[in-house]
């Protein structure tokens, strides 16, 4: 089950993911799969699954009907598919190895019926920052492969009516990024900024935007990672459940 270099991530007492150098996750992957929790017998999508940490978070948490785990990098599907075989999921989530941009020429997912959507998107626009000599941790920190535009598009091809788009960005792209799902008929209904702890501005910020919603934006409290202690606040311990002994993994 286990290639070199890879080692089994307890999500829970029940769940784990396989994970490696090139593919793994952080906590803001842990937060946008508590963000996005779907409700039961929901049909899904995790655009970029990696290693598929968000589908196995879901499966642990609620009872999803499908998740489809689309992920470009043919390795991580690999890894992927071995996650969802250890876990006995693979009824649940099906491994989708596609471009993001690709998916509505291609028609592998039918347009118009998913519930959720969620995506841990590149955090940098391509042409900033300095990129990453590791190809798979460049594709998932830069837009080399996608902007965050097409896979707005993409997300509102997928999704029914009123399905919900979520997804965790950095701050300073905020105002882009609305502009991006407005123009696509995605409406932005919920905003939540996380702050390292009190002192500390925002690092992150999670949204939910509906497809075909009205206008009402709703903004959550603020998540704060620590308590005035240094250690994790109450709803870190409550997100992390389980999986708090090992206490996630920064990016």
């Amino acid at each position: 089950m286990l290639l070199q270099g890879e080692r089994l991530e307890p999500i829970s007492r029940d769940f784990s993911v396989i994970v490696s150098k090139n593919h793994s996750f952080n906590t803001d992957t842990v937060l946008l799969a508590s963000f996005s929790k779907p409700k039961c017998g929901e049909t899904c999508a995790d655009f970029g699954t990696g290693c598929a940490t968000i589908p196995i978070i879901w499966c642990a948490k609620s009872r999803p009907n499908k998740i489809y785990a689309v992920e470009i990098q043919e390795d991580a599907c690999k890894m992927a598919q071995r996650t969802a075989e250890y876990n006995n999921l693979t009824d649940t989530i099906k491994i989708v190895n596609e471009d993001i941009r690709n998916l509505k020429n291609s028609r592998i997912l039918p347009a118009n019926s998913f519930d959720l959507i969620a995506c841990n998107p590149p955090y940098k626009e391509i042409g900033t920052g300095i990129q990453n000599p590791e190809n798979a941790h460049r594709i998932a920190r830069h837009e080399t492969m996608c902007s965050f535009e097409d896979i707005v598009k993409s997300a509102a091809y997928l999704l029914r009516f009123g399905g919900r788009f979520c997804f965790c960005l950095r701050p300073e792209r905020l105002a882009s990024v609305i502009v991006s799902l407005k123009s696509a008929g995605l409406e932005p209904k919920r905003l939540r900024f996380v702050q390292q702890r009190q002192a500390k501005a925002p690092f992150l910020f999670l949204m939910q935007a509906n497809k075909g919603g009205r206008p009402g934006l709703n903004v959550d409290p603020v998540l704060f990672i620590e308590n005035s202690s240094g250690g994790f606040s109450e709803e870190m311990k409550q997100i992390y459940g389980e999986y708090a002994e090992n206490k996630g993994v920064t990016k």
